[in-house]
């Protein structure tokens, strides 16, 4: 079974960055795409970047210019380098893998305090 777990949430200022990390139990060569969502409480979830097999990546308007997704191949890890954070990023982070199935981690929190 696939197994995600992200790490690298916290309590961070307004201005401030994060880096958060997903490893992956398998190859993450396997998947067609990998990316980390957010849900804000009383929010649906949302794609916050994606990253395909081929390196191709797509941001969510919001985060355009501050985020940036990348993989690490060999160690099977994605990552998320998250600058210039804003209160309206807090949510709990999540790392999805596509194969045949959709495959979720258990999530990481992310608090920006004003």
């Amino acid at each position: 079974q696939v197994r995600l777990v992200e790490s690298g949430g916290g309590l961070v200022q307004a201005g401030g960055s994060l880096r958060l990390s997903c490893a992956a139990s398998e190859r993450i060569l396997s998947f067609y795409v990998m990316g980390w969502y957010r849900q804000a409480p009383g929010k649906q979830r949302e794609s916050v970047a994606t990253i395909t097999t081929g390196g191709t990546t797509n941001y969510a308007d919001s985060v355009k210019g501050r985020f940036t997704i990348s993989r690490d191949n060999a160690k099977n890890t994605v990552s998320l380098q998250m600058n210039s954070l804003k209160p309206e990023d807090t949510a709990l982070y999540y790392c999805k893998a596509t194969r045949w199935n959709d495959y979720w981690g258990q999530g990481t929190q992310v608090t920006v305090s004003s």
